[in-house]
């Protein structure tokens, strides 16, 4: 019979550890096998043996043994053992921290962020980075701002917060370039078993490879006092350095408000920050959201805007 959640909330906190990181590496990567557990936890083949028989007596469906490559596999019935938070899970994978420890109540420190509007629904976000991990096409019901409803087939290779929603970097097949697709726009996601072509791969995503050097520094007409912008910013010389993808450029530069216009002619207490060097943005796609900016060159799917 299997075990329930009191019989679970009854396990050490070191066995919520293991069984956290099994759960959570089967939902976001769908398989593993004993050596990621000996890796994570530095410990031997039999005990690695030990916690996945435990995590069977609790989820006996969530998973098969493949023999032929001593692997586990998530299976078509899985449902989660514990309950991964979307938001903090989000924050995770996007620091590549793959432990499932806040689903067991994880050490709370005493600090608040503001909410966001919008969290993206656990299991899309699951079944897209499997596929980016394995390298695998998928299927998805995606709604446009442009066309409404409709299948959409896509390559996914990148998961991406732009400070105010997250999207995945992805290969559209229909219209045979990568884009952004807003995460809780997708409804559905559908694994297929077909390769992927090496133009949709990730090393073929130009804007998204293309690292551009920005040069941020106090407005010099909004500002009055320019010390403390540098202050907040941790300015060297009065500039802050970035090097950021080309594809993420203008969410970062909407995000922040920074001023792109080429004679730092937007004024309004918001624009704090001004771009010195607007000529590095030439060639990048998506900057229509960057404040200011204006080029015959800027071009932005209907997806990418806010």
């Amino acid at each position: 019979m299997p075990k329930n959640n009191k019989q679970k909330e009854q396990l050490s906190f070191a066995q919520k550890q293991r069984l956290a990181f099994i759960d959570f590496v089967l939902l976001f990567r769908g398989h593993f096998t004993r050596s990621d557990l000996t890796d994570k936890f530095e410990m031997g083949m039999a005990n690695a043996t030990r916690d996945i028989a435990l995590y069977k007596e609790f989820a006996i469906d969530n998973l098969r043994f493949d023999n032929a490559n001593k692997t586990y596999y998530q299976t078509k019935k899985f449902k989660p053992l514990f309950q991964h938070d979307a938001r903090k899970t989000l924050v995770k994978l996007a620091n590549d921290i793959s432990n499932g420890y806040d689903a067991i109540g994880d050490i709370q420190f005493p600090v608040e962020a503001p909410s966001q509007l919008n969290v993206p629904d656990i299991f899309i976000v699951a079944r897209l980075v499997q596929a980016i991990l394995n390298k695998k096409p998928v299927s998805i019901i995606y709604t446009s701002l442009s066309s409404g409803s409709g299948a959409r087939e896509i390559v996914p290779h990148a998961i991406v917060d732009n400070g105010l929603r997250w999207h995945v970097r992805a290969f559209d097949r229909k219209s045979e370039r990568f884009l952004d697709f807003v995460l809780t726009r997708i409804s559905k996601v559908t694994g297929l078993v077909n390769n992927i072509e090496l133009f949709e791969s990730r090393q073929e995503d130009h804007q998204w490879n293309r690292m551009m050097p920005l040069q941020l520094v106090p407005h010099p007409e909004n500002i009055k006092h320019p010390k403390a912008i540098e202050l907040d910013y941790g300015m060297q010389n009065g500039v802050l350095n970035l090097s950021v993808r080309a594809a993420l450029a203008g969410y970062l530069l909407r995000r922040w408000n920074v001023d792109c216009s080429e004679n730092a002619t937007l004024q309004g207490g918001e624009y704090q920050l001004y771009l010195r060097n607007t000529k590095t943005l030439y060639g990048a796609e998506n900057l229509a959201i960057a404040p200011g900016y204006e080029s015959q060159n800027s071009k932005v799917s209907l997806d990418n805007k806010y």
